[in-house]
């Protein structure tokens, strides 16, 4: 293998290392509108309302819109009534709880 061959085989290894590495990616506001406006996603007040049933007087501290390879989830963090943070994914398509735990 030449010299160039060799350096396009890592540049190309490091780059699907960097995307493996890199897991699931933030969307900014507008990208969530923009997806909510085309139906892709559902009202994070409609998505509120599971975790919220799931955890009784819980205050929402953060939410975040990821693409993770693909799939679009809601990572919420919220408080719960006794003080203990939980980290709540939903489905951003359809809502589903995917994860519900203690924050570490």
């Amino acid at each position: 293998m030449n010299q160039k061959a060799r350096g396009c085989c890592v540049v190309a290894l490091l780059t699907l290392l960097s995307c493996a590495a890199a897991g699931a990616r933030d969307l900014d506001q507008d990208q969530a509108l923009q997806l909510r406006q085309q139906g892709l996603i559902l009202p994070l007040d409609q998505l509120m309302r599971a975790a919220l049933e799931r955890h009784p007087g819980a205050v929402l501290l953060e939410a975040e819109l990821e693409d993770d390879d693909g799939t679009l989830i809601y990572e919420v963090e919220l408080v719960t009534v006794d003080g203990v943070v939980r980290e709540v994914e939903l489905s951003a398509a359809t809502g589903a709880v995917l994860k519900d735990e203690v924050e570490d």
